[in-house]
């Protein structure tokens, strides 16, 4: 190579590292620009509910104007209006019902429980009937109690020893799970598929330990599934201050005898509805981000919790964007999903309609873990778009929400997820959570304002991000 050559060579590849530099500077900044943009958008959100959030407003008047809200019933059918128009109210650019039909069951007269010993004498006790239980005789039921811990007893028991007896199941939760969640998962199989299992082998009636790490005297409630191939037997909480007494009795004496009185019952399915507002993206509008909570609630208080505060916190999303003229380059759907507590039937519908309509639903966001300080968000998706989300997270480090490495998302929307959405739940602080769901205490009062507007902020962030970037 001649020496002009050789100083030519030398300046091309000087010329390429100078605008390899100078692109790479441009880009740099241009991202720099970009994440600067996005956290004064981030400070705004978070201004905005702070200061003029209505969803602590609207969160009162469901829970004490409305009250609890259980599928099929008068109060979820006023829930759908009351909501309805907050969707006109703020200003969606298309607001509507889908009609979903939902199970009807109720609870009837309240329920009675005691305790029969030979030494104590009779104990009246605090117990609720689970969701879908049927009734008991209206004379009652009585029978010999047979506590157990694992399935794995019954088989143990088999007929011999559990025919015309009450088996209680009085598994605990597990103290050493830091996420109660986790500890909700390792106990709520009692409640759940417990009755039909019992009356495999004979057993008359069931009672659970409550689904709660603490130990009072409010029964908590919930879903049962029946086995139709199996006998239906009449299933009852009861709370865990009962269960301790129980336990301890049946510890002290053999013989120990139950009592209960349940007159629920299940009625012709109703028609109900998702609530369903949007606004329309700028830029894509075909691509769906879908904001939600549930609701319905259970009927023994006012479902602040479970899951008004969800509901209220996916309106405020809907709000924000509009009280500060953010025009999303995507579609941003908020749902207000009928049924998750007895049935999912909404969430089914609205996935079914997604389907139907061949809908790109990119992501979707579900708040049902109650109005506790926000750390985070679960998810379930792809790797590549969860490591994109995961990119965003230093921006919310300001606003005390830093975990992203949780795997779950919620029950509304987990159907979405063989459509290709990334799905998405937020993760508040769970500690408190269980003491209250799905007992008479889940009440307004148990809400702490600040702590609600700061997760219905993240979740409006979120949709913000997922909005201007997509996946």
């Amino acid at each position: 190579m001649s020496i002009k050559s050789y100083f030519w060579y030398q300046t091309k590849i000087m010329a390429k590292r100078v605008y390899l530099s100078v692109v790479m500077l441009v880009l740099f900044s241009a991202n720099i620009s970009a994440q600067n943009n996005d956290s004064i958008v981030f400070k705004k959100i978070a201004n905005e509910v702070l200061i003029h959030g209505k969803c602590y407003n609207w969160l009162d008047y469901l829970s004490n104007r409305i009250g609890g809200r259980l599928s099929g019933s008068p109060q979820a059918a006023l829930a759908v209006k009351y909501t309805r128009s907050l969707m006109d109210s703020i200003g969606a650019d298309t607001a509507y019902l889908q009609e979903c039909k939902v199970p009807h069951w109720v609870r009837g007269e309240k329920e009675v429980g005691k305790l029969i010993t030979g030494k104590e004498g009779e104990i009246i006790v605090k117990i609720c009937a689970l969701g879908g239980s049927i009734a008991t005789p209206a004379e009652g039921i009585t029978g010999e109690v047979v506590e157990i811990d694992n399935f794995d007893d019954l088989k143990k028991l088999g007929r011999a020893g559990l025919e015309g007896k009450i088996v209680f199941y009085n598994r605990a939760f597990d103290e050493t799970k830091i996420n109660t969640f986790e500890a909700y998962g390792g106990a709520v199989d009692q409640r759940w598929s417990g009755p039909s299992l019992a009356a495999k082998y004979g057993a008359v009636g069931t009672i659970v330990r409550s689904m709660t790490n603490i130990i009072d005297d409010n029964p908590h409630t919930g879903v049962m599934k029946y086995n139709d191939s199996l006998p239906k037997v009449p299933c009852c909480a009861i709370s865990t201050k009962g269960a301790e007494l129980l336990s301890g009795l049946l510890k002290k004496e053999s013989g120990v005898k139950f009592h209960f009185k349940m007159s629920c019952q299940t009625l012709p399915d109703e028609t109900s509805y998702n609530v369903v507002g949007e606004i329309r993206g700028t830029e894509h509008p075909e691509e769906i981000i879908t904001i939600g909570g549930h609701l319905d609630s259970w009927d023994l208080a006012q479902g602040s919790n479970d899951d008004g505060a969800g509901a209220v916190q996916s309106l405020e999303v809907l709000r924000t964007f509009k009280a500060l003229g953010i025009k999303p380059k995507r579609t941003i759907r908020v749902v207000m999903f009928m049924n998750e507590e007895n049935g999912g039937r909404g969430g089914a519908k609205y996935a079914e309609l997604a389907k139907l309509r061949h809908e790109h639903l990119i992501a979707a966001i579900e708040s049902d873990a109650g109005g506790g300080t926000p750390l985070g968000f679960g998810m379930v998706g792809k790797d590549d778009k969860k490591a994109k989300i995961r990119s965003w997270a230093k921006l919310f480090l300001p606003y005390g929400v830093y975990d992203f490495t949780g795997d779950e998302a919620g029950a509304d929307i987990d159907k979405l997820d063989d459509q290709g959405a990334t799905l998405m739940g937020l993760e508040p602080d769970s500690q408190r959570y269980f003491d209250v769901h799905h007992a008479a205490t889940d009440t307004f009062d148990r809400i702490d304002k600040r702590e609600l507007e700061l997760g219905a902020a993240s979740m409006t962030m979120m949709a913000y991000m997922l909005s201007q970037y997509g996946l």
